[in-house]
């Protein structure tokens, strides 16, 4: 795991790609006919084709396979009353398997503990079955709802500074 490199054209496509391909999946999902990132709402397709300006203000974590090449990536947004938000956790169907997603999650954490934040919090849908399980077992309890959309749980994990490395 690593910070992606927003200034090399070729990494900021692969993490746009690999966005997109995740925010195509979850309207999927959702039952909205989406085949591929230009054909996203609006608030979605910016995220995909312009990823810089869309994450100027987060942390930007990739897995990467042996090529050096982005094949999951996770979103940290700013922290907001030293909550740091986990978004966008995606690895590509044809690297699962390896324990990127969970790396990603746990990169993440650290992160936000490095940043000084007390807690890292997140959304997530309920029929992510999979996803869910990942972020109980990495301790996202549930957390009393800021998005009240129907089957989106709220999960919050607390993280202790004292164990900050230095």
């Amino acid at each position: 795991m690593r910070a992606w490199r927003r200034d090399d054209a070729r990494e900021a496509a692969a993490v746009g790609r690999l966005v997109g391909d995740y925010l195509v999946a979850t309207e999927g999902e959702k039952g909205a006919p989406v085949t591929r990132a230009s054909s996203l709402p609006e608030r979605y397709r910016r995220e995909a084709a312009d990823p810089v300006a869309a994450f100027a203000g987060a942390s930007v974590l990739v897995a990467v396979d042996g090529a050096d090449v982005p094949v999951g990536c996770a979103i940290l947004g700013p922290a907001r009353q030293r909550r740091g938000e986990l978004k966008r956790v995606w690895v590509d169907p044809a690297h699962r398997g390896q324990g990127l997603a969970g790396a990603l999650v746990d990169a993440a954490i650290a992160e936000a503990r490095e940043c000084g934040d007390v807690a890292l919090r997140l959304t997530v849908w309920d029929w992510r079955e999979g996803a869910v399980a990942l972020y109980r077992r990495r301790g996202f309890v549930d957390a009393e709802p800021w998005d009240a959309r129907p089957r989106l749980l709220c999960l919050e994990r607390a993280i202790d500074p004292r164990t900050r490395s230095r």
